[in-house]
């Protein structure tokens, strides 16, 4: 079933479009026998999120919590109970191998089980979706055709190097194997660390552990340097001073009034590293200093969110307890209306971003920026009032 409401050339549009891949995966040496068995009978999925359809207006973040739950609610402490328990027991049952790894790539055996925790639950999760089918429909209908194009060919690749067909499950964005990679990263950063030949990021944990390890260092990972510190802000600081653009080195934000808090203090060196301050519910929540290895983890994963969730949790796994400072309780406005604020606001020159419906950094300063100009309380939070002000100033 295409889904009620497509246009019905859908139907005939996409056996022509996969066929016109057949040429490009010939030149990635996939052969015909396995493009031809692979995409037989392969129909798209045109219920999954950020599709560019016919009739389907606005952004598409249904169901995806990174976009939709304020910062309290996605980081609930129950989740990060358990996945900090059960990230422990993996720790001890695996420190000679996470050592390893951390030996050979930097990362922290804490940071390597956090983003597998919340991945695939240490193994356990069900992974929805036919891989091959998510990556065709990405690639036919999907907001970033081009990128899922390619996404798409090199699955039929691990097809004709000899992963199954059943191997390719995936999330709803084609993310495969139990730490969740696209087919481009398992080419690059795939590793065989247990030895047998093959990378397995499907049932060898210690090839999917240094697999993320890998991940991550190639994104960028500083050896000995922590993703973000938690701190109390000088009482004048705005929320507005949460620029990631504005960043200097943490000795500078800590002579400025910043103190840090919880029981990991920068030494010498973290304290020349560069960072920017990071306030992502504003005046409601923690406030951090986020390190380059913040966007090593970002590039895994591009919500602040989740990045808060997996660095936070790699903090809890290591023994450290939870944030010093306490989430308030704050009803954040739907994915519509954060791309309708989006919308007035690169209407009044305050915002050049993507209209994504996403409360993320670029926004958040946005509507710092306009309530300072008009005079508003400023909170950087995406409220339903500020949609209704940037009406107001518009009549």
């Amino acid at each position: 079933m295409l889904g009620s409401g497509v246009a019905p050339s859908l139907a005939e549009d996409f056996p022509q479009f996969i066929a016109g891949l057949k040429p490009d995966a010939e030149r990635l040496g996939i052969s015909a026998a396995t493009f031809d068995a692979a995409t037989r009978d392969l129909q798209p999925d045109l219920s999954l999120p950020n599709l560019d359809l016919p009739g389907r207006r606005g952004p598409s973040n249904a169901g995806q919590s990174e976009f939709t739950l304020t910062p309290a609610q996605y980081l609930a402490p129950k989740a990060l109970d358990r996945l900090a328990a059960q990230g422990r027991e993996l720790a001890s049952r695996n420190r000679a191998t996470l050592t390893a790894i951390e030996r050979r790539f930097g990362i922290p055996g804490e940071t390597v089980l956090a983003i597998y925790g919340r991945e695939s639950g240490y193994g356990r999760a069900k992974i929805p979706y036919d891989g091959l089918r998510v990556l065709a429909t990405q690639a036919f209908v999907g907001q970033r055709k081009q990128d899922f194009r390619q996404e798409f060919l090199l699955a039929l690749k691990m097809l004709q190097d000899g992963v199954s067909r059943e191997a390719l499950r995936s999330s709803w964005a084609g993310a495969i194997g139990l730490g969740q990679m696209l087919p481009s990263q398992y080419y690059r950063y795939g590793v065989d660390f247990d030895g047998d030949g093959k990378v397995n990021i499907w049932s060898s944990e210690p090839d999917v552990f240094a697999s993320i390890a890998n991940h991550l260092a190639g994104e960028g990972w500083a050896r000995g340097l922590a993703w973000a510190f938690e701190v109390t802000a000088p009482a004048d600081t705005a929320c507005t001073e949460a620029d990631p653009g504005k960043a200097m080195p943490i000795r500078d934000w800590l002579a400025r009034g910043f103190r840090v808090l919880g029981p990991r203090a920068p030494g010498a060196a973290e304290q020349a590293a560069s960072a920017s301050l990071f306030m992502p519910a504003g005046p409601y929540g923690p406030a951090f200093l986020i390190t380059r290895n913040y966007y090593a983890l970002k590039a895994y994963n591009f919500s602040d969110l989740y990045v808060l969730f997996v660095g936070h949790l790699g903090d809890r796994i290591a023994g450290r307890g939870e944030f010093a400072t306490r989430w308030q309780p704050k009803a954040q406005a739907s994915t519509a209306t954060i791309a309708a604020i989006q919308q007035g606001l690169t209407d009044k020159g305050f915002y050049n971003d993507k209209i994504d419906g996403r409360a993320g950094m670029q926004t958040r300063l946005a509507i710092g920026r306009y309530q300072a100009k008009r005079g508003l309380a400023v909170d950087c939070w995406p409220a339903e009032g500020v949609l209704g002000d940037l009406g107001a100033a518009s009549r």
